[in-house]
């Protein structure tokens, strides 16, 4: 029960009044010790409640604050302007019974609008990092006074390359007593790198390994002959699957674009959604996905993170990612909060290895699935190490000089014509009649 933890009670209203019971184990494991005041490193899967997990603490900082409203207290960083617009309303939703007011600045947005809204100085602030530094820069924020930084999927905005922002901001905030940093994924050096920068003898909580990280969805991978079968096998899944909704990834615009046009011709309804996209587009694909006016969303990595969907059931692969974190991240929007889910890959041959590696890196075996009304002619490497992997074929005469040079210098020396052999014809072919060389004249 949320009552175990020392939380103010009109934080424990708003929980109870959003029929929050039981604690997830990642609220469990990381509201005691951040109400502590300690600083924070979880890893935890996507679905598995972080927002709450860290937001009611940070909340339970403020919620008594007797000073008068005159600087941010909170700053909230993520990677993108969807993540950011849902974290605020998960933040209003929990802060529904107290005084704190909070804002938010995302690219994409009126700078001028948001100049406004700063000047009213919230209590809590939500952003993208590098919007912040724009405002930042301008002289329209004022962080002197910030005394907790959250860095929610902090191993995305070192994806995106927000590392020195993200590193300048805390900068900014020379009198925060806490930080509290959370991601899906356990990150890599540069991950290590900002943890030793920003975060000060930091608790380390590991909630899930990568293995675990979606225990709760079906990962298929089904194999294709070329991008066009692909569109094919879309169709078929998108008119045959059982599901409520479904999202479509690629790693490239133009393709999403391409795929979208196909489904809209196929009377699906879908949306697409990407970086090209204006931020009134972006709100219009999300929010008509979750009222259901479409069924499908065809997107790439920008919606991978932070993209809470219920009912989203279904994720399809089209090009498969290119990490094994971008795959934690693309299905991890389907089997949240403990529902079951399907994400299938498409592979063609191009596709083998990244895909294997994937499997090595979640140290799971993907099923193998054919369809047999859209089965194509490939089906996987005739031969493949022990890693998994496509087994190389050596490359004969690649390139045609080398090819030749290759040739010629197989063939055995040409011997040399004895002192009294005849000369060769003048054309440069042997005498025919005589195959032997001639006696020498007397």
């Amino acid at each position: 029960m949320f009552s175990q933890f020392a939380l103010h009670e009109r934080l424990l209203k708003a929980v109870a009044e959003l029929n929050f019971v039981e604690p997830t184990p990642v609220q469990a494991a990381a509201i005691p010790l951040a109400l502590q005041g300690r600083d924070l490193r979880v890893t935890a899967k996507t679905g598995s409640g972080k927002t709450a997990a860290f937001m009611l603490p940070v909340l339970n900082r403020l919620v008594d604050l007797k000073q008068k409203r005159v600087e941010i207290r909170a700053l909230v960083l993520l990677p993108t302007r969807e993540l950011a617009q849902q974290t605020l309303k998960e933040i209003e939703r929990f802060a529904q019974f107290t005084f704190i007011k909070s804002g938010i600045i995302t690219g994409g947005e009126d700078f001028k609008e948001q100049a406004a809204m700063l000047r009213k100085v919230p209590d809590i602030l939500v952003g993208t990092p590098g919007r912040m530094l724009e405002h930042l820069n301008a002289g329209n924020l004022k962080l002197e006074h910030v005394q907790v930084i959250v860095l929610d999927e902090a191993d995305r905005m070192l994806d995106m390359g927000f590392s020195e922002d993200v590193e300048r901001l805390c900068g900014e905030c020379p009198n925060r007593e806490q930080t509290l940093l959370f991601s899906a994924t356990t990150g890599g050096a540069g991950l290590r790198d900002m943890i030793a920068k920003v975060l000060k003898d930091p608790e380390h909580l590991m909630l899930n390994t990568v293995s675990q990280l979606n225990d709760g969805t079906r990962q298929q991978i089904i194999t294709a002959d070329h991008n066009q079968h692909k569109e094919q096998i879309v169709q078929w899944l998108l008119a045959n699957e059982t599901y409520q909704k479904a999202i479509i990834f690629t790693n490239t615009r133009v393709m999403a674009d391409r795929i979208y046009g196909h489904l809209v011709a196929k009377d699906f309804k879908a949306f697409v959604l990407h970086g090209d996209k204006d931020q009134k587009d972006r709100k219009l694909a999300i929010e008509r996905l979750k009222q259901g006016g479409a069924k499908v969303l065809v997107a790439t990595d920008v919606a991978a993170r932070g993209l809470d969907v219920d009912g989203l059931d279904l994720v399809i692969n089209f090009d498969m990612p290119r990490s094994g974190d971008e795959y934690v991240h693309r299905i991890g929007r389907t089997g949240r909060a403990g529902n079951e889910g399907l994400a299938v890959s498409l592979i063609c041959h191009g596709d083998w290895n990244l895909m294997s590696s994937i499997e090595r890196y979640l140290k799971q075996s993907f099923e193998r699935r054919v369809i047999k009304e859209v089965k194509g002619t490939y089906s996987g490497p005739k031969k493949v190490k022990a890693s998994g992997k496509a087994a190389g074929v050596k490359k004969k005469n690649a390139d045609p000089k080398k090819g030749d040079k290759k040739v010629a210098a197989k063939r055995k020396p040409t011997a040399k014509p004895k002192p009294n052999a005849p000369l060769a014809s003048a054309d440069g072919r042997a005498p025919l009649k005589r195959r032997k060389p001639a006696p020498a004249a007397e």
